[in-house]
């Protein structure tokens, strides 16, 4: 309860901080907040000519399954990476000026949810201009999903921006991780290509039932099956929890470990 009057009390400096994140990211660009889309769209023509030229994929419209996963994806991974320099980067802040230190993990883990918002906002645009059609009451699960992956995306920035003050390899250690994870996930290939003993396996990992469902709302036009997500619903209740009161111990010493 404390976390959370901490967070009320510091919102407009939340607020400040994810405006200045948006705004700083693309500050002397040419195309400023134009990246925000571009990028998933570039990675977008890369994944589909290697994997639609090169080496093809039996699924039809293999550019819509594969995007309507690689937007959520990269605000995973994004979390995961560079949300570990989260305290780091702003230890001149954390050394001079006290406030809840967990406002920084929070405010970065917003910023990187609204660029997911508005980089799906041409996912609906594709899905829609190329005839794939949407399904409006499957679409009634994305609040859901957004929710829980922004839950266990919040966990993880927790966990890895505290860790890393202490630790500076885990920021390379995660990237490592990430690369990995993608093909731990359903990104570029269908759930379907899993084995069936293997399944209950595969779906321990929280980001497999989000990205199975985004998928089953964009490209299957159907709602969710709710098994999948069960692992995402623990890891993100419980993770955000455990992240909480991990990130709150360890902060007691960051400014000597800075």
């Amino acid at each position: 309860m404390n976390v959370l009057k901490d967070i009320y009390r510091y919102r407009e400096m939340v607020r400040s901080l994810v405006k200045r994140d948006l705004q700083g990211r693309y500050k002397n660009s040419a195309l400023g907040f134009l990246w925000t889309f571009l990028n998933p769209l570039f990675q977008l023509c890369v994944y589909s000519f290697l994997f639609t030229v090169i080496i093809p994929m039996p699924i039809e419209k293999y550019y819509i399954h594969l995007f309507v996963v690689l937007v959520p994806w990269i605000f995973f991974s994004t979390c995961m990476t560079a949300g570990a320099r989260v305290v780091l980067d702003q230890q001149d802040m954390v050394k001079k000026i006290y406030f809840p230190r967990t406002v920084l993990p929070i405010a970065f883990t917003l910023s990187q949810l609204v660029n997911m918002l508005l980089s799906m906002l041409v996912i609906l645009v594709i899905v829609v201009v190329s005839g794939h059609g949407i399904n409006l009451v499957a679409l009634l699960a994305l609040p859901g999903l957004v929710l829980l992956q922004f839950l266990v995306c919040l966990a993880i920035v927790l966990i890895v921006s505290a860790v890393t003050v202490y630790l500076r390899d885990m920021e390379m250690i995660l990237g490592v991780v990430a690369f990995a994870l993608m093909y731990a996930a359903p990104v570029i290939y269908a759930e379907s290509y899993i084995p069936e003993k293997l399944r209950g396996l595969y779906y321990c990992n929280p980001m497999a039932g989000i990205l199975s469902g985004y998928r089953s709302v964009f490209y299957y036009k159907e709602l969710p099956d709710v098994s999948i997500l069960i692992s995402p619903i623990l890891f993100g209740t419980i993770g955000v929890v455990l992240g909480f009161l991990a990130f709150g111990r360890m902060q007691r010493h960051f400014v000597e470990q800075m």
